[in-house]
Order: structure tokens, then C-alpha cells, then sequence
């Protein structure tokens, strides 16, 4: 891993603490244990035109799991879409940047979302239509593990493999809780590797949080010539600092005034 990402993970993390502190945002666990994720796919997968974010020929991202708003944000803006400093604009009144990803959501964002289960459905029949008019844009989708509750998940699901939808990824952040308690207890998601190949998509299962591997699974999904590709991501809800991994009651805790040095100091943020 380069120094600029190694230096974006801590920059972007410490950012979204921000964020979630001053304008008193929850979701911060779900923020965190996705960040390596989208760092992976906008610095290093993604065709991308951030001065031209409606550029025909880019690459289309879609967040389904829309509580993690402040994560796609923020690596919006340090991607260069627009300044870092409107991120302090997050759910204010009339603002852009609402808690879910809104009809008048800023520039990068590619679709309303926050009703858990739509973005895959959205996306298969985007790359559907991509597949008709003989396209070159990829579709990718990123949904959390709660999100497999929903039924449309799973239509989608056979949906794309039926039509050889090869320009379709989906991203799931497997972190393993839920706002209600463990994902797995609440519905049967294992073997889920077994789920998905069993329904024809190519399958990738990783650690979320290396960004080695994140890569080299995207790259392979690229290869993939007659079915859609699926990254199951093994992930820490509230990664990178230490008292919120795991703990599920960063789904809707806000970080302390008294917190924010020790998480800077955390995560080596002068």
C-alpha cells in the first residue's frame, strides 16, 4: 500500500469523526467499516471524471446501505467532486448532504438511497440496459450484511446471473451487526459465499480492510466475461479505533468532545 492511501485511511476516518461530532450525525460504526472499501474502489477501480461527474463513459456507484452516507461524502470530497469543508453541511436544514443520499444530493452521488434492499435491484437493471446499448460502464454496488434481509436483494440476485450481467459488482460490507443486534442471528446469511455461487455470480471473499486484496478481488471481477461478480468483504463495524470496534452501539452514538484527541491520537492525526 502507497503512502497516499496508507495516509488517506487515517485522513478519511478522523474526517468522518469530525463530521459525526460537530454536526451530531449518527452511523458512525457503519461509516468506518466500509472506508477501506471506497478508498479501494475511487482511488484504484473506478472510472472516474470528478470535474465532469456525468462524464458517459464512467463507472457508476451506488451506496445501498444509504445510513453510510458521511463515508461516501467524504471520499467524494477528497476525491475531488467538490471541498472538503461542505462536508459540515451533513444533515443540516436544506442542505445537499442529508443523512441519506437525497434527489438533490451532491455532485458523484448517482442515486437516492437509504430504503435498504433498492440500489442492487436499481443497479442490475441500469447494467441491464447498459448490456443492450453494447455500453462500457461497470456497476457497482455496495450494501451492508442487514441489507440481505431484504427480499429484493435476492431477486436481483437471480436476476443478473439469468442475463450474464458482467458489468455488475456487488460490494457487501459484512461487519456482522445490524442496528438491532448480529446480523446472522437475526437472519441465516451463512454460508453466503456458497449462497451467491450457487446462483451463478463469481465470487470474491476478502478482508475488508486490505486494501491489497480489495483490489486484486475488483481487478478479477473485471475479468469475469458472462456473470455478474460479488466482493464479500469481511469487515469491523467502527474500524481503526480500538473502544468502537465491534461495539454496536456506535450505529447511532455520536464521538465526545473529550474523544476527539483520542481518536486522533488513535489514528496518528497531529
Amino acid at each position: 500500500m502507497d503512502n497516499q492511501l496508507k495516509n488517506l485511511r487515517k485522513e478519511i476516518r478522523y474526517k468522518l469523526v469530525e463530521v459525526s461530532h460537530f454536526t451530531k450525525t449518527p452511523h458512525l460504526g457503519s461509516c468506518l467499516s466500509s472506508v477501506d472499501l471506497l478508498i479501494t474502489l475511487y482511488w484504484r477501480i473506478l472510472n472516474l471524471y470528478p470535474d465532469n461527474p456525468k462524464h458517459a463513459e464512467r463507472d457508476y456507484f451506488l451506496l445501498g446501505k444509504g445510513h453510510a452516507a458521511s463515508a461516501l461524502y467524504t471520499v467524494l470530497a477528497y476525491r475531488g467532486f467538490f471541498n472538503i469543508d461542505k462536508l459540515m453541511e451533513h444533515g443540516k436544514d436544506n442542505s445537499a448532504f442529508e443523512e441519506h443520499p437525497g434527489v438533490n444530493a451532491p455532485p458523484g452521488v448517482e442515486a437516492v438511497s437509504g430504503s435498504l434492499g433498492h440500489a442492487l435491484s436499481l443497479a442490475t437493471g441500469m447494467a441491464k440496459a447498459a448490456k443492450i446499448q453494447d455500453l462500457g460502464n461497470t456497476f457497482y454496488v455496495l450494501v451492508g450484511d442487514g441489507e440481505l434481509n431484504e427480499g429484493t436483494i435476492w431477486e436481483a440476485a437471480m436476476f443478473a446471473p439469468a442475463h450474464q450481467l458482467s458489468n455488475l459488482v456487488l460490494v457487501i460490507d459484512f461487519n456482522k451487526l445490524q442496528g438491532t443486534g448480529e446480523s446472522c442471528n437475526i437472519m441465516q446469511l451463512e454460508p453466503l459465499d456458497e449462497k451467491f455461487k450457487s446462483f451463478g455470480w463469481f465470487v470474491k471473499r476478502v478482508n475488508g480492510h486490505c486494501l491489497t486484496e480489495l483490489e486484486d478481488a475488483f481487478n478479477q471481477c473485471k475479468l469475469q466475461q458472462n456473470k455478474p461478480s460479488v466482493v464479500i468483504a469481511d469487515t469491523i463495524k467502527g474500524d481503526g479505533i480500538s473502544f468502537m470496534e465491534g461495539d454496536n452501539n456506535w450505529h447511532y452514538r455520536i464521538p465526545s468532545q473529550e474523544e476527539l484527541p483520542i481518536i486522533a491520537d488513535e489514528l496518528g492525526i497531529s
